[in-house]
């Protein structure tokens, strides 16, 4: 029996963990070592680790861990009950784990573009976050893709790191008379033509063709074409979500199913790093004072 699951080992969890490790709890950290930032060279905007590759963040998140009373334990779990005040969790090995509190940590998994030539730029010059990657692409030619119109609003934030932004629609035409004055007086020039092929060499994107055989020099590209929950844990227990698929969480992380707790990117619009954090430690107090009000006599 444990005081608390923990499902997701990126830094919600992390951050989870150690606190209630802090706090004496018997907590099991569930890691399959698949994360939203895979493809990522290097993690911004943390303060103290700026610039940190992940890998190494999750390498000093679990270090961390060490003196605590946490297992960490390399399982996907795959199913999760709740009979009266007790969880269930069982693995992709079919054992069973029992808690009094769960918190998922589990986060999202992006739609990266599928454009013939893009891959071996993501994480290099493609990125979903321009707050996390932004800043290394400043004053260079930026391409904003998203299909119809989903990209309006990620060409028009481009603009803090760059004059040079164009607005690629991949062979989509929806854009309103509105839209096209907008982006004319934001100095956004925009492309409908289908892309064929991304170009360039070692990691750097330099150019986008376009199958009416227009060339683009760009030098990095940012999406918005959305994004899955990489679990289907919520939905299991028949959580709440919200419009735009993320849980529903209150003030403290927690849901509508009560000792059920999610924590980082699967539960909110503010997706960086350290907001992931801070929601696991914020949802980790919340757990502890819930279990001191359940072992008070």
């Amino acid at each position: 029996m444990y005081d608390v699951l923990i499902v997701g080992g990126g830094p919600a969890g992390l951050s989870a963990a150690m606190l209630l490790g802090r706090c004496m709890r018997k907590v099991a950290l569930f890691d399959t070592g698949e994360y939203r930032n895979s493809y990522s060279h290097a993690m911004n905007g943390f303060i103290t680790r700026d610039g940190t590759p992940p890998s190494e963040f999750l390498r000093l998140g679990r270090e961390d861990l060490s003196k605590y009373e946490v297992d960490l334990k390399q399982k996907r779990i795959t199913h999760l009950t709740k009979r009266a005040d007790l969880f269930q969790a069982i693995d992709e090995d079919g054992q069973a784990y029992l808690s009094r509190k769960v918190l998922l940590a589990t986060g999202l998994t992006d739609r990266w573009p599928q454009i013939p030539g893009a891959e071996p730029f993501f994480g290099t010059s493609i990125h979903h976050c321009p707050y996390c990657d932004g800043y290394e692409s400043k004053n260079k030619p930026l391409a904003a893709y998203g299909k119809a119109r989903k990209a309006i609003g990620l060409s028009l934030s481009l603009k803090t790191w760059s004059n040079d932004v164009k607005l690629f629609t991949d062979g989509t035409n929806k854009l309103t008379r509105e839209d096209k004055e907008l982006l004319a007086r934001n100095g956004i020039t925009y492309a409908t033509a289908a892309i064929e092929r991304i170009e360039g060499e070692d990691g750097q994107m330099q150019r986008i063709i376009l199958q009416n055989g227009q060339v683009e020099e760009r030098h990095a590209l940012f999406f918005a074409t959305g994004s899955d929950q990489r679990s289907d844990l919520a939905s299991q227990l028949e959580c709440d979500f919200t419009s735009k698929g993320v849980v529903r969480t209150y003030k403290h992380q927690e849901t509508n199913v009560k000792g059920l707790y999610v924590a980082g990117d699967s539960a909110r619009d503010m997706q960086l790093v350290i907001v992931a954090a801070a929601e696991g430690t914020k949802a980790a107090v919340a757990i502890n004072i819930e279990l001191q009000k359940e072992f008070r006599q």
